[in-house]
């Protein structure tokens, strides 16, 4: 019927009609935009939280999508408090004509709590977006054979520097120097700690940090690889597609492969266990029941033994081995032991780069000093002993990140929002 109550003819729309159907197609036009946006969310922000859309214009080029679209994905990450979109000249621009708008972190952002353990103590640090470091507990010096007590100490250490900075908390992340096994989350080899062989520490972190009132996963991986985890997301690892991560902490060596931008950790989390290369058969015992490993050969303790020092109870021994090879490397000693040790984890890392074929090599902890010192001749044993480095030679290159295995920890917290901004973190107010 039309207005009047007679038969609508054929053809005839009624000014109401067309007003409903206009409504309807933008109702629907503005639903399927920003469904499409939404779905953007997350690699958006993971484009800038690694540092890879620096302004509105690469984002939209990296996503391929509309301009319009990419302002509207980034305003939305901006509600929800996660980066700050600056539109003020001066950024660097997208092109020619006007500047892009330029693309941040949001600097009083949420955060996520970091773990660490070790052989000589355990910190706790708030980390944001972008990898950085907001806040750090003083390390702790004494880790006991308990690994709840342990815990429930670093996580009382980050739950007090979320009360005195105000941050919300998407999370919380542990690092151990020990393989974790999957899906349990078990201490599989805690060798340099105290701690029984199987201790389930992801479930004791998770209760540890409900227990302390904060929200959000909490979630557990080897040291080692959340380093390589950091340092490719935001360090010397940064657009590697097949990235080596070899590094000495405190006590013992470790090794990670990043292949794509995601950890191998094989089948049940147990791979590259590198520590365990054996790279002199008539060396020092293993901890592992082997003999001549690269985990007792060429860490902060075999530095020092090697260099005739007794190792000190006042500072960590890494610190030690640092301090002697920054400060005393002319002493004959202490060179011949720093030759000694390069010489053994280029055999390591030769045998590697023969065996997976990396595009690059990142060092860690005294490995960064010990390259440092002689570039050169680790090149040169890696070059000598690996069948691809006589073809052209792996970039080897030292870890850039302080603190690399405390910003791989916050990584695995971040993971859930970069993978869903908006269905992690709710509608913006």
């Amino acid at each position: 019927m039309n207005g009047n109550g007679a038969p609508q003819r054929v053809g005839e729309v009624t000014t109401a009609t067309t007003a409903t159907s206009a409504t309807s197609a933008t109702t629907a036009s503005g639903r399927t935009k920003l469904e499409r946006g939404r779905g953007a969310l997350g690699p958006a922000l993971e484009l800038v939280h690694t540092g890879r859309a620096p302004t509105r214009a690469v984002l939209t080029a990296e996503l391929g999508v509309t301009r319009a679209t990419a302002g509207a994905v980034a305003a939305e990450l901006e509600a929800l408090g996660l980066i700050r979109v600056d539109s003020r000249p001066g950024g660097a621009g997208g092109g020619q004509g006007r500047p892009s708008h330029r693309l941040s972190i949001e600097e009083n952002g949420p955060v996520a709590l970091a773990a660490q353990v070790h052989a000589d103590g355990f910190r706790a640090a708030l980390v944001g977006l972008g990898g950085r470091i907001v806040a750090t507990a003083p390390g702790k010096v004494t880790v006991s054979a308990d690994p709840a007590q342990v815990l429930g100490a670093v996580v009382e250490a980050g739950a007090t520097l979320l009360a005195e900075t105000g941050r919300r908390c998407v999370g919380a992340g542990l690092a151990v120097p020990s393989a974790v096994a999957e899906p349990e989350g078990t201490a599989l080899n805690p060798l340099h700690l105290a701690w029984p062989a199987g201790s389930p520490v992801r479930a004791i972190f998770a209760d540890c940090v409900k227990a302390a009132g904060i929200d959000g996963p909490a979630l557990t991986g080897n040291d080692v690889n959340l380093a390589a985890l950091a340092e490719h997301r935001h360090g010397a690892g940064r657009s590697a597609q097949h990235l080596l991560c070899v590094a000495t902490g405190h006590r013992g060596v470790g090794g990670a492969l990043v292949l794509d931008g995601r950890l191998h950790s094989g089948s049940s989390g147990l791979a590259l266990e590198v520590g365990h290369l054996t790279v002199n058969p008539e060396g020092r015992a293993c901890h592992c029941g082997g003999r001549g490993c690269l985990d007792v050969e060429a860490d902060p303790l075999a530095f020092l033994t090697a260099a005739g020092r007794t190792p000190g109870p006042r500072v960590s021994l890494l610190q030690q081995a640092r301090d002697l090879l920054r400060e005393e490397y002319a002493q004959p000693s202490v060179r011949a032991a720093a030759e000694e040790l390069i010489d053994r984890l280029g055999l390591g890392l030769a045998g590697l780069v023969n065996i997976l074929n990396p595009d690059r090599i990142i060092l860690g902890g005294l490995h960064r000093d010990l390259l440092q010192a002689d570039p050169e001749r680790l090149r040169a044993v890696v070059a000598d002993r690996s069948l691809w480095g006589r073809s052209g030679g792996v970039p080897i290159l030292p870890c850039t990140l302080d603190h690399n295995s405390l910003v791989g920890a916050a990584e695995l917290a971040w993971q859930p929002v970069l993978d869903d901004p908006l269905g992690t973190l709710g509608a913006a107010a």
